[in-house]
């Protein structure tokens, strides 16, 4: 008997260590964790009798608690809800929490570790919860202007506006958006039907298409990755000269490449690297990158954040940049096509490095985090995410983005701003074919700074469908996306 005895006791001390690391783990270890996951409904329940800290943009609230009479005791508003729903996501009873009100939410909240002497003396003291409220990096000129700009025009798509010198994000704009205020009610019935309204809305209004979503070709606006590979390599200058035809069959392929012009790159019998970002050609970048290395773009790609897990804190969509499995899909990828996908964000990051002299810092969203009591318990610096390219390449690729906007034959002319020097430059990525046969609305893209001797903002737009209904799905990339870039631009520098 004892043998058995010995066997049932070893197994059930076993039982109990088990447990007690499980316990152990749950409720010190994990905890935050489980506390802050959006699908925590006991979590969401609790937290509405809390007062929950506000998003500020500014020093004003756009989201931020109101006291009710139900037994809820608090409900979640939003100021300008549409224009900000892509920053502060939404906090809703029956559907969770995304955005920053899902990143933030243990600040918000008033359940992080940070704050954990601070409930105890509350507690203490009969005083009500509150949580902290967190100041945003968002400037609200440019994000109304962003905002406006593309919703005046029926526009799909983004705006991503960066300081390059430190990755503040100033604008994050996505259209067609949502108002939160529709899911933060008390009312669950109305969460459920305006969340199924919104979830079976064809133009997908949740979506946040500047930092996650489908993802985009880029067109064009990848040439500028592709420039700065071949000339951080030494492959290439601006000055360097490349075969100019009309056509171009591309390597191991009976495909041929045009450019979008339809047309030579320029008059001459050969074309210039610099010519070639000037005029947005095709066939001299495609030349160029198909004499490098199979894995020189992609691994600058990376370099600059493609395939890289990012949080502004709100989690991001990686870009996508695979290595080609041919020549021809090499020259194809060069020019932002093939399977080369991207976020706005991560288009801004482009530009933002190359104003900032080849270091890209890492974009962020949220400033400072402040306590009910005005002190401020955390804050945010500048952080270096990259230095894909040196100095001397990023001036050079700077250089061509400029003579884009002073030359008169340049594409993105239409960006520039009197008085000021600014980069650009423009993108249309083609998105194949219908089942007739007919070609799909164009992807159009911006992106540049300003001003080029201090920069102080980067943008990237995208707009799909080559402008939407409104403009008979037609638009050249140096027309609309420029405009919007350029609106931004000016709201940033005219502060």
């Amino acid at each position: 008997m004892n043998k058995p005895l010995k066997l049932i006791t070893r197994a059930v001390f076993g039982m109990f260590i088990v447990l007690f690391f499980s316990v152990t783990m749950i409720q010190f270890v994990q905890a935050d964790d489980l506390r802050a996951n959006a699908l925590n409904s006991r979590a969401l329940m609790n937290s509405y009798k809390v007062e929950r800290g506000a998003i500020l943009v500014d020093g004003d609230p756009v989201a931020f608690s109101t006291p009710t009479d139900d037994d809820f005791q608090y409900v979640r508003q939003y100021a300008n809800g549409p224009m900000y729903a892509p920053l502060t996501g939404y906090f809703s009873r029956t559907q969770g929490m995304t955005g920053l009100e899902a990143a933030m939410n243990q600040d918000l909240s008033g359940s992080g570790n940070a704050q954990f002497f601070t409930r105890i003396m509350n507690t203490l003291n009969g005083v009500e919860p509150q949580g902290s409220s967190i100041e945003t990096t968002i400037d609200p000129a440019a994000q109304e202007a962003a905002y406006t700009a593309m919703t005046e025009n029926g526009f799909e798509g983004a705006v991503v506006a960066l300081e390059p010198k430190t990755g503040k994000i100033l604008a994050l704009t996505s259209t067609p958006g949502f108002d939160p205020n529709a899911l933060s009610s008390n009312n669950d019935a109305d969460i459920i039907t305006n969340y199924r309204q919104l979830n079976d809305d064809p133009s997908q209004p949740l979506q946040n298409r500047a930092i996650a979503g489908d993802l985009y070709p880029p067109g064009s606006v990848y040439k500028l990755i592709s420039a700065a590979a071949a000339i951080e390599s030494g492959a290439a200058t601006p000055s360097t000269e490349f075969d100019n035809p009309a056509q171009w069959t591309l390597p191991q392929s009976s495909s041929v490449l045009q450019n979008a012009s339809r047309s030579t790159c320029g008059s001459g019998d050969k074309a210039t690297l610099d010519q070639a970002l000037v005029l947005s050609c095709n066939i001299p970048i495609a030349e160029m990158t198909t004499k490098m290395d199979d894995n020189a773009v992609p691994d600058m790609a990376a370099k600059f954040g493609f395939g890289q897990d990012l949080a502004i804190p709100t989690p991001v969509t990686p870009s996508q940049s695979p290595v080609p499995e041919s020549k021809a899909q090499v020259a194809l990828a060069s020019i932002g096509q093939q399977d080369v996908r991207a976020t706005p964000l991560q288009i801004a990051m482009v530009s933002a490095g190359i104003a900032n002299g080849g270091t890209v810092m890492k974009p962020y969203l949220v400033d400072k985090v402040i306590t009910p009591d005005l002190t401020v318990e955390k804050e945010f610096s500048p952080e270096q995410f990259s230095q894909p390219v040196s100095e001397k390449t990023a001036d050079a690729v700077a250089s061509m983005m400029e003579h884009g906007v002073n030359k008169p034959e340049g594409l993105a002319q239409n960006a520039a701003i009197d008085g000021v020097r600014v980069a650009g430059k423009t993108g249309t990525a083609e998105n194949g074919t219908d089942a007739d046969g007919n070609d799909l609305p164009f992807t159009l893209w911006f992106t540049g700074f300003a001003p080029v001797e201090d920069p102080e903002v980067a943008v990237a737009v995208v707009i799909a469908d080559g402008g939407g209904a409104n403009f008979g799905n037609e638009g050249g990339s140096f027309e609309l996306p420029t405009a919007v870039g350029k609106r931004v631009m000016e709201a940033v520098l005219s502060e």
